[in-house]
């Protein structure tokens, strides 16, 4: 433990803060369908492994699974399942959704839950692989985890300055038109006022009371 270099806390830390990777159980009933979603941006990996347990031991249901991108595109589907996989890298910025529902008749009609492990970027990564492929072990892994880390912030940061941007871009021009709308209405107003002050001026003065 006295051996162990104290700079590997701080790059633990970094892998645990920024890879993301969510366990999610889900109650499915017997009939409709359940969805998780998250928001990915552009060219990031995304790994997911389900499992269906039933909560009723003596009979065996299956699901149906159908991962959609965005704009629609179906990344994944799969009927009657009991557990899978899917992988891919992301073409679009969004919205990501997995949607499950109990496949067939489930006449017993009770309640089934699936076990989704979901993974994106660095925590998607095969570092096993990555290990062998490249040679590499112990702190000179970690340090390779911690250059990964640090890229997938440094995307991030780059992403949501964009988002900054887009938003300062949309707020500006609702501004503007937010101006633009008082202005025409101030001159509406006015010109309405002269028009009703010509019109009782008129009508005055063909009743001669000025």
């Amino acid at each position: 433990m006295g051996n162990e270099p104290p700079i590997l806390l701080p790059f633990f830390l970094l892998l645990c803060f920024f890879s993301k990777a969510h366990a999610i159980w889900l109650t499915l009933p017997p009939t409709g369908t359940k969805c998780v979603s998250e928001e990915i941006q552009n060219n990031v990996v995304v790994l997911a492994d389900y499992v269906l347990v039933p909560d009723d031991h003596t009979r065996t249901p299956t699901l149906g699974v159908k991962v959609t991108s965005p704009y629609g595109n179906t990344l994944h589907h799969k009927e009657n399942a009991t557990d899978g996989q899917f992988a891919f890298t992301t073409q679009e910025t969004g919205n990501y959704l997995a949607c499950f529902w109990v496949h067939g008749q489930n006449e017993a009609g009770g309640d089934v839950s699936v076990n989704l492990d979901w993974r994106t970027g660095i925590a998607a990564k095969d570092w096993d692989s990555v290990a062998r492929k490249e040679k590499i072990e112990g702190v000179e892994l970690e340090l390779k985890k911690l250059e990964g880390a640090v890229e997938a912030i440094h995307e991030n940061l780059i992403y949501l300055k964009s988002r900054e941007a887009e938003m300062r871009t949309v707020s500006e021009k609702t501004n503007a038109r937010v101006a633009w709308f008082s202005i025409m209405s101030l001159g509406i107003c006015i010109a309405v006022s002269a028009f009703q002050l010509w019109h009782l001026k008129r009508y005055f003065q063909k009743k001669k009371l000025i």
